[in-house]
């Protein structure tokens, strides 16, 4: 009797959260109770990423952006780890915080090719997707970002780290961390394929970047900076 009576009040709880949910959804497509249309509401969300780039994914291209900032500083891959302990433990610690740091500093150097990605990809948004977002999880928006760019940020990533390599001498410190770590008796050769994994970390970090953003101003209201963002994220306050 007990379990029928829970699962008579679970099965109405159920359905009035359904109807409140529902009505949040009709309310959406631009109804006069809520005073925006399908333009305006995508226009927020468009907003909403927008000010994920300009303030999050921007750090990350100015010195310092990745290797300083604990959510997205690159670290050894699993394989390397082995090596940066051994050079640490022989007193050569000074070499493996150089490898880290030229790491991220190629992927600082990569980010500052990733907005024009992104505006495009924002730009494409259409109120179908933007609906969807609205009602979606605290980084609806940055995985819809992530879908639409990922190919396109990777193609681009990728050159530019490996030019950069070269640039901030990070071939020649890894080729002595590696030469070093090699030499030494009773180790497995390591040959890592260091492009693809600090592309990879890189756009993993851009990615967490945004999805910062993104729950600041669905769960903060002092993010929502002008009135777009305050009405349109009112109506997820809703749900």
């Amino acid at each position: 009797m007990l379990i029928k009576k829970i699962s008579l009040i679970f099965s109405v709880f159920l359905v009035i959260s359904c109807t409140e949910l529902q009505q949040v959804v009709n309310q959406i497509p631009g109804s006069t109770s809520t005073g925006l249309s399908n333009e305006a509401i995508a226009n927020g969300l468009k907003e909403a990423l927008d000010q994920g780039i300009e303030k999050q994914v921007s750090k990350l291209t100015k010195t310092d952006g990745f290797y300083k900032n604990d959510l997205v500083k690159i670290l050894m891959p699993e394989e390397l780890q082995k090596v940066d302990k051994t050079l640490r433990d022989i007193g050569l610690g000074s070499l493996a915080d150089e490898g880290l740091k030229v790491l991220n500093r190629a992927a600082e150097d990569a980010v500052s090719e990733a907005t024009p990605i992104f505006v495009n990809a924002v730009k494409e948004m259409s109120f179908a997707d933007a609906k969807n977002i609205l009602l979606g999880d605290n980084n609806a928006a940055t995985t819809y970002l992530e879908t639409k760019t990922n190919t396109a940020l990777y193609d681009k990533f990728n050159p530019i780290i490996n030019t950069s390599f070269k640039k901030v001498g990070a071939d020649e410190i890894w080729s002595t961390i590696i030469s070093k770590y090699n030499a030494i008796p009773l180790t497995n050769n390591v040959n890592p394929d260091l492009t693809d994994y600090v592309t990879e970390e890189a756009l993993s970090g851009v990615y967490k970047m945004i999805a910062v953003e993104e729950e600041e101003i669905r769960t903060k209201l002092s993010s929502r900076t002008t009135d777009v963002l305050k009405k349109v994220f009112a109506l997820q306050d809703k749900i």
